[in-house]
């Protein structure tokens, strides 16, 4: 007998018991459901939970496999850099090697395996408990979590930051659907207020620059942000932040693959453009803003506000998580506005949010988390006045015909 009867007999045997939900979930997840809908209308599409969460992975894929090569370089070049040698990048010939794929692999796969092992043991658990059908959500969770955080972020802190996230950010809600704030981003709010020093700083980004500071082969593993915070130079140049060649989060640092990934969520209507182009636009107009104060002189070279409100205003949309976040989690259509003019309120203000948070916080450069958060829980408010400003306007235009 084939994988696929072996789980058909094993759903068919707890069916109506406790552990039901849990043989069904790996059923359905490798197969097919094995049932067809029973009499009257349905609407039938392709677009079920299951598909959508796979090609928003599919879109994640790319900035993972990236993520993991660059993990290995940002090490080697670190090294390099510790010993005063000066590595240019080369695709081909430095970038895309077998060295620098093992080390990422070692790296970057363990914390992909605990998130997905964590998370899902927690969904199965809830749904046994509850009795209810264990749901596809946490399929892009999942990979979210591994692509924001630190290479070298301790395991257990990543599994006890799943836990919190899945159950207070999520199951506190009802599940899948039902949560108020973005799933993934809730468990990166916890590890950077439980855990701040494996989130934040100069040596968190690079593989063993934590392990080695103190040491003769102490390497560092500075990001822009970080140095631009400090009131340095970015130290790199512009197709390095483009292509992704940066320290940084795992899956944070190419734009261009990111841009891509935009594009196949847009093409394929599972990421809202209006959120996506209003966060830029709001970014833009931020950095604009922080542009013109410091060519007006109100701000000066020894403020500690200047090296960030100094860089040009469309740096700041390749620099940082801004990119990550607007694409794969401002996006999230259950924390999101769903109104079509509420998508250009929310994301504008998750746009001018995060640049100034950024700015204004030299602690932690990185506002594009916070942003999110916060505009996760005004997206309800921003669709209600929304809904009843549409509501208005058609009564004002019914007393008009009726008078």
């Amino acid at each position: 007998m084939g994988l696929k009867s072996n789980l058909h007999n094993l759903k068919e045997k707890y069916k109506g018991t406790k552990m039901a939900p849990a043989f069904n979930a790996i059923h359905t997840f490798l197969y097919l459901p094995n049932e067809t809908t029973h009499g009257g209308t349905h609407v039938k599409a392709a677009d079920d939970l299951k598909r959508t969460m796979n090609t928003v992975i599919m879109a994640l894929i790319p900035c993972l496999i990236f993520g993991i090569f660059n993990a290995g370089y940002q090490h080697y070049a670190a090294i390099d850099a510790a010993a005063g040698i000066t590595r240019e990048v080369s695709l081909f010939g430095n970038f895309l090697t077998w060295d620098n794929f093992v080390v990422g692999a070692w790296t970057v796969l363990p914390l992909v395996i605990v998130s997905y092992g964590v998370g899902l043991l927690i969904e199965f658990i809830f749904a046994v408990i509850k009795g209810h059908e264990v749901e596809e959500g946490y399929l892009v969770t999942g990979m979210l979590v591994p692509l924001i955080v630190p290479v070298d972020i301790p395991l257990w802190m990543l599994a006890v930051a799943v836990v919190f996230g899945v159950i207070i950010g999520k199951e506190v809600f009802g599940g899948t659907g039902m949560n108020i704030l973005n799933p993934a981003l809730t468990i990166r709010a916890f590890l950077f207020f439980a855990y701040p020093t494996w989130m934040s700083g100069d040596k968190v980004w690079v593989h063993e620059a934590v392990e080695r500071a103190g040491t003769p082969d102490a390497i560092s593993g500075e990001t822009i942000l970080g140095n631009l915070a400090q009131g340095k130079a970015a130290g790199y140049e512009v197709m390095d932040m483009f292509f992704g060649f940066i320290p940084g989060s795992v899956g944070e640092t190419s734009a261009l693959l990111i841009l891509l990934g935009g594009l196949f969520l847009i093409f394929t209507k599972i990421g809202s453009w209006r959120i996506m182009l209003s966060s830029v636009l709001g970014a833009l107009a931020m950095g604009l803003i922080f542009n013109g104060v410091v060519s007006s002189g109100w701000i000066t070279e020894s403020s500690k506000f200047y090296g960030l409100m100094s860089t040009e205003f469309w740096h700041h949309l390749l620099i940082g998580g801004f990119a990550f976040g607007t694409v794969f989690m401002a996006t999230d259509p259950v924390t999101a506005s769903q109104t079509n003019k509420g998508k250009w309120i929310y994301g504008f203000l998750v746009g001018f949010l995060s640049i100034m948070i950024r700015v204004f916080n030299p602690a932690y450069p990185e506002g594009v988390m916070l942003a999110i958060l916060l505009m996760n829980v005004f997206a309800p408010t921003i669709d209600h006045y929304v809904v009843q400003g549409n509501v208005k306007r058609r009564m004002k235009r019914l007393k008009v015909k009726t008078a």
